[in-house]
């Protein structure tokens, strides 16, 4: 099998969404145009780096642009590594890596569908509502 020249891949959490990127290369990473060892904090770059600690020596010829726009930090990393595990699975096309992807944590091949409930009248948010006083 001829490996691809260019792979675009997505990933989705909350309100965040992800569009990353692989070419050939030289091993570098990044998120918004920023290296991804200089993203912060720490454990965003960690969730981020989680599908290039499994896939190992094999990522080392990859260049990965990961853009992410909407949600929150942690919305975005799990957008981001979603984006990037979906693409080394089609970059690699190795059916034992996704066996470990999905084994390790299912969230690195699918979106996560959970959405923000919206708020409701009689209350403050979605679910608190004001206390009734009987007296």
């Amino acid at each position: 099998m001829k490996t691809p020249q260019v792979v675009l891949t997505t990933g989705k959490r909350k309100a965040a969404v992800a569009r990353a990127t692989l070419r050939k290369g030289v091993g570098l990473v990044h998120l918004n145009d920023r290296p991804l060892e200089l993203v912060e904090p720490e454990l965003v770059r960690q969730k981020i780096q989680e599908p290039l600690l499994m896939v190992g020596d094999r990522a080392k010829n990859l260049d990965i642009t990961v853009e992410v726009q909407g949600g929150g930090i942690m919305g975005q990393a799990s957008a981001a590594r979603t984006a990037v595990a979906r693409g080394l699975l089609a970059w690699l096309k190795d059916s034992e890596l996704r066996e470990r992807f999905k084994h390790y944590d299912r969230s690195l091949l699918v979106n996560d569908p959970r959405r923000k409930l919206p708020k409701r009248p009689g209350g403050r948010g979605a679910r608190k509502r004001r206390q009734k006083s009987y007296r």
